[in-house]
């Protein structure tokens, strides 16, 4: 059962400056406080689901740059369809993803991931 999202707010997801806890995926990578109170709030664990799965993309897995850090974005169009995308360095996209339809709260979101860890910008 999916939660529904409830309000969320950028100034929500600031509030997170490093971690106390890493939480374990199933797909063995690894997500920080901060990411899991996104996915709590905007029932958005498919978020996490989406970047893990990439990992195992060759595009991605065997890209020297993104070995070393991932720049992870979400961006929800009007009609609530949105576009996932990695980029290596700001406009470099490795790989994308189109999402047919989300109800996530946010019209965008960032997320790194680095070292096996999912982590909000304000984490880093």
């Amino acid at each position: 059962m999916t939660q529904s999202p409830q309000p969320l707010t950028e100034a929500d997801l600031a509030q997170f400056t490093g971690t106390s806890t890493y939480y374990q995926h199933s797909l063995r990578v690894q997500y920080t406080d901060g990411v899991r109170y996104l996915a709590e709030r905007a029932g958005a664990y498919w978020l996490i689901d989406a970047i893990a799965s990439w990992q195992i993309d060759p595009r991605v897995h065997r890209d020297p740059m993104l070995q070393q850090i991932q720049f992870w974005k979400l961006v929800v169009n009007d009609d609530r369809s949105a576009l996932l995308v990695c980029e290596r360095d700001e406009g470099d996209v490795a790989v994308s993803q189109e999402i047919p339809f989300t109800d996530f709260p946010l019209k965008q979101v960032r997320l790194y991931f680095q070292n096996g860890v999912a982590l909000l910008p304000s984490e880093y």
